[in-house]
């Protein structure tokens, strides 16, 4: 029997509030198992559904286990907490108006989704061994009644749908599906045949919206959705409805133009630069695209050796997207923020669980995959867990999981990979990632093609900025740095890397459905070199003011510089650049030193540090402030550095009043270290450097700072540009026609040029999108081209000159190799 794989379904896309930490990590896979395979053999050997129902029950439960084990027994008593809990308070009263107090009524789409959710646990709890609940008469009769409840007060053929569609055609099919899986041998055929009558209405097939039918379902939607179908047609045992749900992975119907097997180039699904888009124009990776992943893989494991197997030869690209889609974007098991869109807002889904979810999905997906693939994997899960002391993996997923993980760790065969290291520009979503041994730097970037936030339903209310440069500094040795608290308690106005008119905003997403904004800035992206150096822009046209701003990162191997031109506002209103917005946790007072001096440790310490050369912060790195040509020699003091130390208090309720996962009003309590840049009061064509220096320590720092291995050398209007030249590297974003370090450009684009004893690496690129080709004169001799790609035409010499087409290439770097 072919290894299961995970039951993503509401608890992992919108991790409900109701559902907690247990349930919504539970229902992840297991292998085949006796448990599955003693129930299969009770039926007839013909019978082709059978089989497969009770492989979908092994997903939910895990099958067989040893109970004895510490890591088992844990996660059964997770299951058993939860589960029972809501057992006990499931009102069973005659006239009741809900199952549970706050679900009520039961009528509401919210309600009855979430009510379903929680049923689904207990039938899980009722058939895994080991808990209070296992196959108790008791509970398996109560929750029959609880689903008749439901149908005839909340979810039937006789409703139109309200509110939220992903109730009705997501959430509460497929939690009710998985609890009839579940009591299967219990469900009476009427109450069965109504079920799935209700489902069919809602969710009749994968291919399309059934509240817009016009509206084609795409990726994690239409991978749910398919495994709605074939759960339904296996209880239904119709043979029609499980080749609907099959074909709908590929879409049969409509000649494959969704389908999950191939890379889009605009709207939602992989791309093949390793994007992953949903809702149009949204990096979605970590959720959406994490849902698709399993939900694909869970299908075609769910359907292997039947005679609906998926047979599409282009579920390869499934397991091309771990290497390069994922992967990329997992720091130690955490889902990197700038591609979890508003789930950042959801309290029970910090970065840890959302990673958690995806290394699950990708261990997997590794039991059917080729042997190259899967080994590969193994040995990056298996670092990954094995270097997040902080959040054990083991401690944050259910029963079905752990036989897996456990069988990888305990495998001397599976070596840990150690972290991949590496740039990434992933032009189609607007994201730049750039990892080194020690840490990882992750741009969120917005433009006319990207959305800077999505907000609704309740949810990421204060998401203003965090599409307008923020810069996500991850460090190997403190792996809570934004999944602790950091989204209740961050200054939403002080996003570190992001330059911000400082007027006040009002909420974002209050009222139902999901909406997205997309800035008219068509510049946001730039170019990798031999996947080791970036270089990135983007052009600041912010939200309802009138600043404007000429942002730039340049990416070495321990530092990020950062350069801003062209600041220019007329709101009457002060400015500011975000350097850090550092969270300490609760009680952290690390010790910050400026300029060598060390500054005050208590809460409440605030002080403008202008003309400071460099800072350093404990625990974190360094922060240089170097010489900016677009400020005079004497003007320095122009930069106006200011640090705070400060206690913040919010709640995720401020941020998130979702239906199914809104916050508490619990008060959280953060310390942090903030330094930002003032740009002063409607300021004109102000400017800003600094350097970044992760894991660096005061004394490197300052050496650093002393030594100026890197060199601004242009930072204005037309260029922004560096050179490092320990690595023979330059690196120019033109914003327009013009000339920076020794390069002329004829028109906007991004280039690194590096030389060295093999010759000259060239990369260019155009994250406008807006040239045909750019044609650039280099400041160094060329006598061949040693390689190039087929977009590049060059023409060696004293001062050669290289022609891109960069027409159609979507912002993706070109490259050429010149002696």
């Amino acid at each position: 029997m072919p290894t299961p794989l995970p039951d993503p379904t509401g608890p992992r896309r919108r991790t409900l509030l109701a559902a907690g930490a247990a349930s919504a990590l539970l229902p992840v896979a297991a292998g085949g198992t006796a448990w599955a395979a003693a129930d299969a053999d009770d039926t007839d050997a013909a019978d082709p559904y059978d089989p497969l129902l009770a492989r979908a029950a092994a997903q939910l439960t895990g099958g067989d286990f040893d109970p004895a084990d510490p890591d088992f027994a844990a996660a059964l008593k997770v299951l058993d907490t939860q589960a029972s809990g809501w057992w006990r308070d499931l009102d069973r009263s005659a006239g009741r108006s809900a199952l549970w107090a706050d679900l009520s009524p039961a009528k509401d789409p919210g309600n009855f989704g979430q009510s379903y959710t929680r049923l689904r646990t207990i039938a899980t709890a009722w058939a895994t061994p080991g808990t209070s609940l296992s196959d108790s008469a008791d509970a398996a009769d109560t929750l029959l009644e609880a689903l008749r409840f439901l149908h005839a007060e909340g979810y039937n053929t006789t409703r139109p749908e309200s509110g939220n569609w992903w109730f009705w055609e997501i959430g509460a099919p497929r939690a009710l599906m998985d609890t009839c899986v579940l009591l299967r041998a219990k469900v009476p055929a009427a109450d069965l045949t109504a079920y799935v009558s209700t489902v069919a209405k809602f969710c009749p097939d994968p291919d399309r919206r059934t509240n817009a039918p016009t509206l084609a379902e795409t990726g994690a939607n239409r991978a749910d959705k398919a495994v709605i179908v074939a759960l339904r047609g296996l209880l239904a045992r119709d043979a029609a409805t499980l080749t609907l749900a099959r074909d709908g992975l590929s879409d049969v119907r409509d000649k494959g133009k969704n389908s999950l097997f191939t890379y889009v180039t605009s709207g939602d699904g992989f791309y093949e630069d390793g994007s992953f888009v949903q809702h149009g124009s949204v990096a979605y990776t970590g959720t959406y695209g994490s849902v698709l992943l399993g939900s694909a893989g869970q299908l075609i494991a769910l359907l292997a050796d039947s005679e609906w197997a998926v047979t599409d030869p282009k579920t390869s690209i499934l397991y091309e997207a771990v290497d390069r889609t994922f992967s990329p974007v997992v720091f130690d098991g955490l889902m990197m923020d700038a591609v979890r869109g508003r789930a950042t807002s959801r309290e029970k889904a910090p970065d840890h669980k959302d990673g958690a979810v995806t290394l699950t999905n990708i261990l997997q997906l590794a039991d059917g995959a080729p042997a190259a693939y899967a080994h590969r994997w193994r040995a990056l899960a298996k670092g990954w867990m094995s270097r997040n002391r902080t959040h054990p993996y083991l401690s944050l997923v259910g029963v079905p999981a752990l036989a897996r993980a456990k069988a990888v760790l305990d495998d001397h065969s599976v070596p840990a990979a150690d972290r991949l290291t590496g740039h990434f520009a992933f032009a189609d979503m607007d994201r730049v990632v750039h990892r080194r041994p020690g840490w990882a730097l992750t741009l969120s970037l917005s433009s006319q093609r990207i959305a800077a936030y999505e907000a609704g339903n309740g949810e990421n209310l204060h998401g203003w900025y965090t599409g307008d440069g923020m810069a996500y500094l991850y460090d190997g040795d403190d792996l809570g740095q934004f999944g602790d608290g950091f989204w209740a308690t961050v200054d939403p106005y002080r996003l570190p890397g992001t330059t911000v008119d400082t007027r006040k905003r009002a909420d974002i997403g209050t009222g139902g459905g999901t909406g997205t904004y997309r800035p008219k800035n068509t510049v946001a992206g730039g170019a990798v070199l031999d996947g080791r150096f970036g270089a990135a822009a983007m052009e600041l046209l912010a939200d309802g003011s009138t600043l404007r701003a000429r942002k730039a990162w340049f990416f070495l191997d321990n530092a990020v510089v950062a350069l801003g031109a062209d600041i220019t506002a007329s709101d009457g209103r002060t400015v500011e650049t975000i350097v850090e917005n550092r969270n300490l946790s609760e009680d952290g007072a690390p010790r910050f030193t400026v300029d060598g001096r060390r500054q005050p440790s208590h809460t409440g310490w605030s002080e403008p540090l202008a003309g400071a050369r460099w800072a350093h912060l404990e625990g974190t790195g360094g922060y240089v402030f170097p010489d900016d040509p677009a400020q005079p020699a004497h003007g320095r003091g122009r930069t106006r550095l200011n640090a705070l130390r400060e206690e913040r208090s919010g709640t995720w309720r401020e941020i998130n009043t979702g239906a199914d996962t809104g916050g508490s009003t619990a008060p959280v309590t953060r310390r942090y270290l903030t330094l930002w840049l003032d740009h002063g009061t409607s300021p004109t064509t102000s400017s800003y450097a600094y350097v970044l220096l992760p894991g660096a320590s005061a004394t490197s720092t300052a050496l650093w700072a002393h030594s100026r291995p890197v060199r601004v050398i242009a930072n204005n209007a037309t260029a922004q540009a560096v050179e490092a030249r320990r690595h023979g590297l330059v690196a120019v974003h033109f914003w327009g026609p013009g000339s920076a370090a020794g390069i002329t450009a004829s028109g906007p684009c991004t280039v690194i040029m590096r030389r060295g004893g093999d010759g000259m690496t060239l990369a260019v690129a155009d994250p406008g999108r807006t040239g045909t080709t750019v044609t650039l004169e280099l400041p160094s001799p060329v006598r061949k081209v040693v390689r190039a790609d087929d977009t590049v035409t060059v023409t060696p010499g004293r001062r050669p000159v290289v022609t891109v087409r960069v027409a159609g290439s979507r912002g993706h770097t070109h490259t050429a190799h010149l002696r």
